[in-house]
């Protein structure tokens, strides 16, 4: 019997990242799942000022703070075109494997995809790795009567000094509790690569790869 195909992966890295510097983040789980996965990567549509890095939206001019509630979402909209794009040219996907403020984005795709947004119907699951709720004002109307059904996984630093883990927990509150696993670590900002959250990534992954070849 042969090898089912490997899941094909949406990479959505955070904000003062890169697909590159994403890469290596990520680097100790790839090894981890090593076949089970291909990989799209690709660069979030908008420069961080003064570096050689890229981010999805800015919360104040030319900068991003996660933490901060404000009115300002600038390059938001063109980062929801952006993504559209990469769906169109280079999807399906199977799932999204995201972090940070790329998750925190996913989510909202995931969100998307639930009402029934044409444009990102183009995935089945997805990793949610340090993810939160956007506290831009605009942003709020994702959230509103919906509730994620496809299967995620959410992973959680308790010691996270970036993102702290009350707000990755209060993303939780839209997703099916039924559908959704989360694994908690100790190791900060993150995706871990070691002990009981590493194990959880892997079982999901393989029972991922169990629904894709039974297709």
């Amino acid at each position: 019997m042969s090898e089912p195909k490997p899941l094909k992966m949406l990479m959505m890295h955070g904000y003062h990242q890169s697909a590159a510097s994403y890469r290596v983040k990520v680097g100790g789980i790839r090894k981890k799942i090593k076949k089970r996965c291909e990989y799209v990567w690709f660069d979030a549509p908008h420069a961080v000022p003064d570096s050689e890095d890229f981010g999805w939206w800015f919360s104040h001019p030319g900068k991003y703070d996660a933490i901060a509630y404000t009115d300002f979402d600038e390059g938001f909209d063109a980062s929801i075109e952006y993504i559209a794009k990469v769906f169109k040219e280079q999807g399906p996907f199977d799932g999204i494997l995201s972090f940070s403020q790329g998750a925190c984005l996913a989510a909202i795709l995931c969100c998307l995809k639930e009402k029934g947004d044409e444009r990102f119907q183009g995935f089945d699951f997805a990793i949610i790795g340090a993810g939160y709720k956007s506290r831009q004002s605009q942003h709020t109307q994702y959230y509103e009567d919906v509730k994620v059904t496809i299967p995620t996984v959410h992973t959680i630093g308790e010691t996270d000094g970036v993102i702290p883990k009350e707000m990755s927990h209060d993303l939780l509150s839209i997703f099916d509790p039924d559908q959704t696993k989360v694994a908690t670590h100790d190791k900060g900002h993150l995706i871990p690569a070691a002990a009981e959250a590493k194990t959880i990534l892997i079982d999901f992954l393989d029972e991922m790869l169990k629904r894709k070849s039974s297709k």
